[in-house]
């Protein structure tokens, strides 16, 4: 059975979904002012392999993973490029899905945008209103009283006090608590607004998951997932909002994955230790980033470094090395029965328990032995087990020609360049030249082209 951390409850329980034949699960996605970086990267590719796991596991899913697409930061962004909000917000939204394919990523079920659902917002504010858990400042802000929802801080394990004394707590004057937050924001010169009774506005950025999630999934799903750090506020007011409203159960199971570190220290902007994915694909392979991120456990802290990723790129290296010897691991007919081999059920069990990647990973590198050992379906079941976490889904043969994890330029041409001076050296050695056919070898051998001779063919990769 498998087998989740629970946020809330804070162990590790049974998984037990509502309707035992499907599962609903809602991630808090992109807030799109900027290219995602390493730290979404983690967030997205760890629900990822949740989503894959339910679906493989015999569950029907239906994953929602929203955009944020109204935000401070938006707003602040587009003025300071002197663009429209739609403009940025597109182009970040484009710029966010193509680098989530190359990174085998999966789309959701369902998308939703936060502009999108403001009615929603706008009528589940009303609720808390009529239910005494929310009141319209001077300002025209409409604030969440937190001190009149009974259950806050459940999720976090923070007091009021706690968090009354906390540096989270931003002093406004319109409040009526230091600790109450905005639903709804008044609104301001220049920046988009919709009509609401309590007069133009946008809203606030904790309210649109409570609405969208419930648009998709109804009132009371199964799993609620994100970054840490959106544990506290953001998870917690979803919460407040969510359960004060409807007055039961919001999610059965939160899921957080942990920190991602460079060079032992906190990503960010100020250290200059700040990296994109798109920084990283220039240098390293999506899939090498993918395989990174998987060796790590999604709950623990996560250290990147430029050695870890080559680490990552070499071990990627032995399974697609094995994958080749295998020469490309049939996986047709390899169906329900991967699930009575000793690899098949050791994986299983690694992802039952909550989804201990390093441990499944480890299950490949052990399949990737018994490929050099000459074990027969090694290969199939390397294949096979690794496409489950979006890996070695390149032929292997190609993988090796393109750099081997390593970004090489020149492309399509370049190979069609390489595979030429082999069809040259293949000349001279039909007419016996095998000096012009040395020659070749060696002037490729220079470049970082090893050439194979196997059964009257020759293959080739980057060394």
């Amino acid at each position: 059975m498998l087998r989740l951390f629970n946020t809330l409850t804070r162990r590790v329980e049974p998984f037990q979904p509502i309707d035992p034949a499907s599962v609903r699960l809602y991630v808090c996605g992109m807030t799109v002012y900027d290219f995602c970086h390493l730290g979404h990267g983690r967030m997205l590719v760890n629900f990822d392999v949740l989503f894959r796991w339910l679906q493989t596991s015999g569950f029907q899913v239906t994953y929602v993973r929203n955009i944020t697409d109204i935000d401070d930061k938006i707003i602040d962004r587009a003025a300071q490029q002197g663009e429209s909000i739609q403009a940025l917000t597109g182009r970040m939204i484009a710029a966010m899905q193509e680098d989530l394919e190359r990174l085998e990523v999966l789309a959701p079920t369902h998308e939703p945008r936060a502009t999108e659902h403001v009615p929603g917002m706008i009528a589940l504010i009303e609720t808390l209103m009529t239910k005494g858990l929310a009141y319209c400042g001077s300002n025209g802000d409409v604030y969440y009283s937190v001190r009149d929802f009974p259950g806050y801080g459940k999720l976090s394990g923070k007091t009021l006090e706690d968090l009354r004394a906390g540096e989270r707590v931003a002093r406004d004057e319109y409040k009526r608590d230091p600790l109450d937050f905005v639903l709804w924001k008044s609104a301001k010169p220049g920046e988009p607004q919709w009509p609401s009774p309590w007069g133009p506005g946008r809203p606030g950025w904790h309210i649109e998951c409570s609405v969208m999630s419930e648009c998709f999934l109804g009132s009371h799903f199964d799993i609620h997932g994100g970054g840490h750090d959106l544990q506290f506020p953001h998870h917690e007011n979803e919460i407040a909002q969510s359960e004060g409203a409807h007055g039961h159960a919001f999610v059965n199971v939160w899921m957080h994955n942990g920190f991602l570190r460079v060079d032992g220290e906190k990503m960010s902007k100020s250290l200059g230790n700040f990296f994109t994915l798109r920084d990283i694909f220039q240098r390293f392979h999506p899939a090498v980033v993918r395989f990174f991120l998987l060796r790590g456990h999604y709950r623990s802290p996560l250290n990147y470094s430029d050695t870890h990723l080559e680490d990552a790129r070499q071990g990627l290296n032995t399974l697609y090395t094995a994958l080749r010897e295998s020469e490309g691991g049939d996986v047709s007919g390899i169906g329900q029965k991967i699930w009575t081999t000793e690899a098949g059920q050791a994986f299983k069990a690694a992802l039952d328990d909550d989804l201990n990647t390093p441990e499944a990973v480890a299950v490949l590198f052990g399949l990737a032995h018994d490929v050099h050992r000459g074990v027969a379906e090694a290969g199939a079941q390397l294949a096979y087990l690794a496409s489950l976490l979006g890996l070695l889904t390149q032929n292997p043969v190609q993988w090796f020609q393109e750099g081997a994890g390593l970004v090489v330029a020149g492309g399509a041409d370049e190979r069609a360049r390489i595979e030429g001076l082999i069809a040259q050296r293949q000349a001279a050695r039909a007419a016996r030249d095998f000096a012009s056919a040395d020659q070749i070898r060696q002037a490729l051998l220079a470049e970082g082209v090893v050439l194979e001779d196997k059964a009257g063919t020759t293959q080739w990769r980057r060394a």
